[in-house]
């Protein structure tokens, strides 16, 4: 068993195989593979859309689900490391946090494969309260270009497809440097109406311990059996 057997090879099919190698590695953290993927570097950049986006994004803070702050050169880590959930389902945690002027940022994601939907379902926050369709493909140079598609929010009985008018829709590109050694991304996340929301771009650099279970401080609070 391989990185070719991770939740990202199935929801890819054969694009995972045009990932540059380091990104299959990286996209490769699985129950089946046995590592995590714990990444550390720096954001040149973080910024945020007009004043207006301030409270949509502080909200979004309560649930670890977006950053409302802004800054440069920001050290950050990203986790990513594989469990099975309390409902049986293989889960890659997806945890970013940021060092902002000494103020401590959090943004929390979960993913699984889901059978039904044939793709790989991204739930935010820290309960898990909103489910994103992922749309994955790789790019000519190696490269993973990732946009979210539909969201639905669930809440104890409480289920329905999110209208994206007070939402957004993210597009992250991800590589890998070969000249550097380093990994760089870069996030943008817009609403059709309102324009630009968040986003961000930096670099870092990748270690992968092995793993087939994630430490409890990086699980949701909550699992939501929906996708």
């Amino acid at each position: 068993m391989s990185e070719a057997d991770s939740m990202f090879a199935r929801a890819m099919g054969e694009d995972f195989a045009r990932l540059h190698p380091m990104m299959r590695k990286r996209f490769g953290v699985g129950l089946a593979s046995g590592y995590a993927a714990v990444g550390r570097g720096t954001m040149t950049r973080i910024r945020r859309g007009p004043w207006w986006t301030i409270p949509f994004l502080q909200f979004g803070r309560l649930r670890n689900i977006l950053v409302p702050d802004v800054g440069t050169d920001v050290p950050f880590t990203i986790e990513n490391y594989p469990y099975r959930d309390r409902l049986g389902r293989e889960t890659v945690t997806f945890v970013r946090e940021y060092d902002i002027r000494g103020r401590r940022r959090r943004f929390d994601a979960t993913m699984i494969f889901s059978e039904r939907r044939g793709r790989v379902v991204d739930y935010l926050g820290t309960h898990q309260h909103l489910a994103v369709d992922l749309e994955l493909s790789a790019e000519p140079d190696g490269s993973l270009l990732l946009r979210s598609d539909a969201q639905r929010f669930y809440e104890g009985p409480v289920g329905f497809r999110f209208p994206m008018l007070f939402s957004g829709r993210a597009e992250l590109r991800e590589r890998f440097d070969d000249e550097a050694g380093v990994f760089r991304v870069h996030l943008e996340v817009r609403n059709r109406v309102f324009g630009f929301l968040f986003g961000y771009e930096g670099a870092f650099t990748c270690e992968f311990p092995p793993a087939t279970d994630a430490p409890a401080r990086l699980k949701p609070r909550r699992t939501e059996a929906r996708d």
